[in-house]
C-alpha cells in the first residue's frame, strides 16, 4: 500500500523510534510504526509520540535494548528508554502483537495470545483511524481495517463490532467523543449508536481515568465540541450530571441574551485555548454550577440566590469525586467562589481590591472573567479596569512586607489573644490603603485605635 505522508525532517522522538524500529528488525523480528501517531503523520499533524507493533515478545525486547521498563509486560507493552545528548529520554511504547480474550474487569483483557501477525494485532485497537500501521524504511502505510477511507471520510469508527469494543473498555466511548472533537470529524452511525446504548456502563471506569479523559477534552482546544458530543451521545449525565442540568435553566435576558446557562457554558468553553490550564478549564466549566439548584423566578426577573457559594460547594464535591489534587480542587473552588466578585471591583476598597488580586494564580481569575463577559453582555469595562489596576500596581504594593508583627505588639505590652488578628488586619488594610508607610507609624495607629486587654 502506497503512503500519502509528507515527509519532512524527523524530530528526535521519530528518530528514536525508527532506531528502536530498525533495531528490532535486525534480529529478524517485523516491526512498524503504530496507532495514533500514524493517523496523525497522515493527517500532517506532528505525532506527540510514537508507538511500535512488533512480533518481538516482551523478553525479546527487553533483551534488545539496554535499558526498558516493563510497564505492561503481561499484556506485552514495554518501554524503550532511548538516551540522547540533545534532549531528555525519549520512552517508545513498543507492544507485541497479540489478540486478546476476555474483558471481565472492562478494561484489561482476561488474558492475551501474543501473535506473529499485524493484521491480527490491529483487530484488537479501538477505532479505524488507530488501526493504521507504517513502515518508514518503505513508507508503506498498512490498512487491514479502513482507516484511510475513514480518514477520508472524517469519521470516528470502531473496528469490527462498536459494542464488544466498548465492552472491552468502557473508556473507549469517551475517547470517540474526544477524537471526533479533536479532529472535527463525526461519529459513525453504529458506533454512536453503541455509545448511546452503553453510556451508563461508562461508572465500571474508575474516577481517575474518566477525569484524565475529561481534562483532556477541556485542555486540547476543542472543548465545546467535547461536551456537545458528550451531550449527544448520553455521556454527560453519567459522568457530570451537575454540568447536564444546566441545559433549559433560563437566565435574565437582560444580561444573558445568549440563553440558557448551558449555552453560556459551551460558549466559555470554545474560547478555551488550547494547552489551557486544567484549573481555569473546569474553573469555566464549573462557574455556573450552582444555577441550576438556586433558580427562581422573583418578580422582577430570574435569579440565582447565592449561586457562586452554593456552586463552589459543588465544584468541590465534583474535584474530589473525580480524585483531584488539593491544589487544583482549592484553585477550582477559589475560581468559581470569586466570579462574581468582578461586578464590585469599582466600588472596592483599595485594600479589598489588592487583596483581590493577590489571589492565587490572579491571571485565571481574570481570564474566566474575560470569558463569561465575552459568552454574554461582552462588556469589558470592568475586565479592563482590574487589568490596568493589576499592570500599573507594583508588586510590593500589591503584597507588602508587614509593617509590624504578632512580637511589636508584645514588645509594646500587648497580651497575645484573639484581637491581634482584629489588629494586624486593621494595620494591613491601612498599609494597603497607602495611609501607613513605616513600622513606627503603624505602632501608633495601633495605639491610637485599640485599647490594651
Amino acid at each position: 500500500m502506497s503512503s500519502d505522508i509528507a515527509r519532512s525532517p524527523a524530530g528526535l522522538a521519530e528518530e528514536a523510534a525508527t532506531s528502536v524500529l530498525l533495531r528490532l528488525r535486525e534480529l529478524g523480528h517485523s516491526a512498524y510504526f503504530a496507532g495514533g501517531c500514524v493517523r496523525d503523520l497522515l493527517l500532517n499533524i506532528p505525532p506527540q509520540d510514537f508507538d511500535i507493533a512488533t512480533s518481538a515478545v516482551p523478553e525479546q525486547v527487553m533483551g534488545s535494548f539496554p535499558e526498558t521498563l516493563a510497564v505492561g509486560a503481561q499484556f506485552g507493552v514495554v518501554l524503550v528508554v532511548v538516551r540522547t545528548p540533545q534532549s531528555q529520554p525519549i520512552h517508545i511504547e513498543v507492544a507485541t502483537y497479540r489478540s486478546d480474550v476476555g474483558y471481565s474487569d472492562g478494561r484489561h483483557p482476561d488474558s492475551v495470545r501474543f501473535s506473529n501477525s499485524p493484521e491480527e494485532d490491529v483487530q484488537r485497537r479501538d477505532f479505524t483511524v488507530n488501526g493504521l500501521l507504517y513502515d518508514p524504511v518503505r513508507s508503506q502505510v498498512l490498512d487491514f481495517v479502513g482507516g484511510r477511507a475513514d480518514l477520508q471520510r472524517r469519521l470516528i469508527r470502531a473496528i469490527g463490532e462498536p459494542r464488544l469494543r466498548f465492552r472491552e473498555d468502557k473508556l473507549r466511548m469517551m475517547r470517540a467523543v474526544r477524537f471526533a472533537a479533536r479532529l472535527g470529524y463525526e461519529i459513525e452511525t453504529n458506533t454512536l449508536l453503541a455509545i448511546r446504548e452503553l453510556a451508563a456502563d461508562i461508572h465500571q471506569v474508575s474516577r481517575e481515568r474518566i477525569r484524565d479523559e475529561l481534562d483532556k477534552m477541556l485542555t486540547e482546544g476543542r472543548a465545546r465540541r467535547c461536551f456537545e458530543l458528550l451531550d449527544s451521545t448520553g455521556l454527560l449525565p453519567q459522568v457530570l450530571p451537575e454540568v447536564a442540568a444546566m441545559k433549559g435553566v433560563a437566565q435574565p435576558p437582560q444580561f444573558h441574551p445568549e440563553g440558557d446557562v448551558w449555552v453560556h457554558t459551551l460558549l466559555l468553553l470554545e474560547g478555551l485555548e488550547k494547552g489551557t490550564s486544567k484549573s481555569l478549564a473546569w474553573g469555566v466549566l464549573l462557574h455556573d454550577v450552582g444555577k441550576p439548584p438556586t433558580f427562581r423566578v422573583a418578580p422582577d426577573r430570574i435569579r440565582f440566590d447565592q449561586h457562586a457559594e452554593v456552586g463552589t460547594k459543588m465544584a468541590e464535591a465534583i474535584c474530589r469525586r473525580l480524585r483531584f489534587s488539593n491544589d487544583v480542587t482549592e484553585q477550582v473552588s477559589g475560581l468559581v467562589a470569586n466570579h462574581m466578585r468582578f461586578g464590585d471591583v469599582k466600588k472596592m476598597k483599595e485594600s479589598t481590591l489588592k487583596r483581590f488580586m493577590r489571589l492565587p494564580r490572579f491571571d485565571e481569575h481574570l481570564e474566566l472573567h474575560r470569558l463569561d463577559v465575552s459568552a454574554s453582555h461582552r462588556d469589558l469595562s470592568l475586565h479592563e479596569f482590574v487589568k490596568e489596576k493589576l499592570e500599573n500596581t507594583p508588586e510590593e504594593e500589591i503584597r507588602p512586607t508587614p509593617l509590624i508583627t504578632g512580637n511589636d505588639l508584645i514588645e509594646h505590652g500587648w497580651k497575645p489573644g484573639p484581637q491581634f488578628k482584629t489588629i494586624l488586619q486593621a494595620v494591613e488594610d491601612a498599609q494597603l490603603e497607602g495611609s501607613l508607610h513605616t513600622r513606627e507609624e503603624a505602632i501608633s495607629f495601633v495605639e491610637t485605635n485599640f485599647v490594651k486587654q
